[in-house]
């Protein structure tokens, strides 16, 4: 009797670590599946983000053309495109900085052919917008090589502006307009990096200050090419 509830018991026992050994297998196996389907999830989370991301800063829209530099006048010029993105500009360059009201294109050229990116808004920007815009161009971290001004007529409510390049938006929250900064500020297209867009030489008043002198009958354009997408601007 004694031998046979021994053996019971050992029996008993046996059958106890074994369900407990299932049990422990069970257990791994839902932890390491919940691990795994953990691990899916955040891989397609990161990845659906960063896709996002870069749909939302592309810069495929950004619009390019050539002119040459160092093309000084004194008078008023004609541009081809509104608002100008190069060509012939005035002797004196625009002081980066924030105007509320607009500035002659002649000195904003200037400014961008040292690097400067112009933003550009329509005068009847709601001010929370025009706030945004502000806020924008204050936290680049190169505000020296910043232009923020009203233009008259513009093809869309703001425009980003560098030497040769040009981004058209509907929103200052447009998160391209970023992007837009950070690649063509003092970009690989300027012409004069780094050349001062302040300074005793440059100019601080608004087109309501000091009228430009008119431009001479039959003045004639400095060369351009059409504006056009070019395929290297989706580039970061």
């Amino acid at each position: 009797m004694t031998k046979e509830k021994a053996q019971a018991r050992r029996e008993h026992l046996q059958q106890m670590r074994a369900a407990q050994q299932s049990k422990q297998r069970r257990a791994a196996v839902l932890m390491w599946g919940t691990g795994g389907l953990i691990i899916v999830v955040l891989v397609g989370v990161v990845g659906f983000y960063l896709v996002n991301q870069a749909r939302e800063t592309s810069l495929d829209a950004v619009t390019s053309v050539k002119y040459d530099a160092g093309q000084h006048v004194a008078a008023s010029v004609k541009y081809k495109e509104t608002p100008p993105v190069g060509g012939e500009h005035n002797n004196y360059w625009q002081q980066c900085a924030i105007y509320d009201k607009p500035i002659h294109s002649e000195h904003a050229v200037h400014s961008m052919e040292h690097g400067a990116v112009w933003i550009t808004y329509r005068p009847d920007l709601p001010k929370a917008q025009i706030d945004k815009l502000k806020e924008v161009a204050s936290s680049t971290g190169q505000q020296d090589y910043m232009l923020v001004s009203p233009f008259p007529n513009l093809p869309s409510p703001v425009v980003a502006s560098s030497w040769g390049h040009q981004l058209k938006l509907q929103s200052p929250e447009d998160p391209k307009l970023g992007a837009f900064i950070k690649k063509y500020q003092n970009g690989a297209d300027t012409p004069e990096p780094g050349a001062p867009c302040g300074g005793p030489d440059a100019i601080t008043t608004t087109a309501d200050q000091a009228p430009l002198p008119p431009a001479p009958t039959g003045q004639q354009q400095a060369p351009t090419e059409t504006l056009a997408p070019s395929p290297s601007q989706s580039q970061q």
